[in-house]
């Protein structure tokens, strides 16, 4: 009688491979240490991560969180083979929006899951992770690591981050914003981490070339330049005068400067003053995207939107200026049922 033979099964025969994981873990944990700092009580490899918040000199703290992701920049990376900035993307996307809150952000953790780990490539993400937390001034304290065969495809992967933030009770933002005062818009770094969707289409449907040329550079190397990063804000010498704080992300400038605004409040802002990158002039002058599509898909040129009284806006320009951020004063705000962003050609 011939014997059947008898199918081994283990994890490795699933697309899983512990080993794999732990050379990879081996590899990233130099990296991940240097961003620890004296709050920082354990090392990466535990179940979870620690983080000393006490003599904060904080009142009444208060703990500040936010989650992101990368999105379809995500495929842009993928298409161009250049994974060393995403994980810049990354941090930028969760500790922006912590420093709207008035927050200092204080750690990090990753979720990078792929259906196969390629341990050079995901080593080449984290780097970027390492480099945002460094850029963030904070620590990165955890992650996690998922291979998952059924769900990715070969080479597929998605990114997803967690930041914690800290911040006293009477200093959280917004605060109330009052027809009169003014919008500063501090410059982005071309389109960071939004609109990507939009732009793959247009890359599919060959509207636009990743190897057009715009001045001295291609179009692929404007569109992966990583998120600016504002936790720097935190510093600014007149802190205690900004009302409200908005980060622009999805949904632009039009969707996410009314989320900031007051009951009875919107927003006029100088159209005049927005888009003046050669990015921006570039995807202008295709077109194939409308005005108002563009000020609710991108963020036109402008990654973080300040709101002060009137009497602070020079000050804070100017202080802006001394903490390494190029802003301008772009429109202000004024009484309405409606909490909306209204575009005129001036002030």
């Amino acid at each position: 009688m011939n014997k059947k033979s008898i199918k081994k099964y283990t994890y490795k025969n699933s697309g899983v491979s512990i080993n794999t994981a732990d050379n990879f873990i081996n590899k990233i944990k130099p990296l991940v240490c240097k961003t620890h700092n004296k709050r920082v009580l354990d090392n990466i490899g535990g179940f979870a991560g620690l983080y000393d918040i006490s003599n904060f000199n904080y009142r009444n703290p208060v703990l500040v969180s936010g989650t992101d992701g990368v999105g379809t920049k995500l495929n842009l990376a993928l298409k161009i083979n250049k994974l060393d900035t995403i994980g810049i993307d990354l941090v930028a996307m969760c500790v922006n929006d912590i420093v709207t809150t008035g927050a200092k952000p204080l750690f990090f953790l990753d979720y990078y899951a792929t259906g196969k780990l390629n341990v050079n490539k995901a080593h080449e993400i984290i780097k970027g992770i390492y480099k945002g937390c460094k850029n963030s001034n904070i620590a990165l304290i955890g992650g996690e690591t998922a291979e998952m065969p059924i769900l990715y495809k070969k080479g597929d992967f998605d990114l997803a981050g967690f930041s914690v933030g800290l911040v006293d009770k009477h200093k959280i933002l917004p605060k109330k914003v009052s027809p009169g005062d003014i919008l500063i818009g501090v410059k982005s770094d071309g389109l960071h981490s939004n609109g990507y969707s939009l732009i793959n289409l247009l890359i599919k449907e060959k509207k636009i070339k990743l190897n057009d040329k715009i001045g001295n550079k291609y179009l692929k190397d404007l569109l992966i330049k990583p998120t600016k990063i504002y936790t720097n804000l935190i510093n600014l010498k007149n802190l205690k005068d900004i009302k409200s704080m908005a980060n622009i992300t999805g949904g632009g400038l039009s969707e996410n400067i009314p989320r900031v605004l007051s009951n009875k409040t919107s927003a006029i802002i100088n159209k005049n003053l927005l888009c003046r990158s050669s990015l921006y002039k570039y995807i202008v002058e295709k077109k194939i995207i409308s005005q108002n599509e563009m000020y609710k898909t991108f963020n036109c040129g402008i990654g973080m939107v300040l709101i002060v009284s009137n009497s602070k806006a020079n000050l804070t320009v100017k202080n802006l200026k001394e903490i390494g951020f190029s802003s301008s004063i772009i429109g202000h705000v004024q009484k309405s049922k409606f909490k909306k962003v209204f575009y005129e050609n001036n002030l």
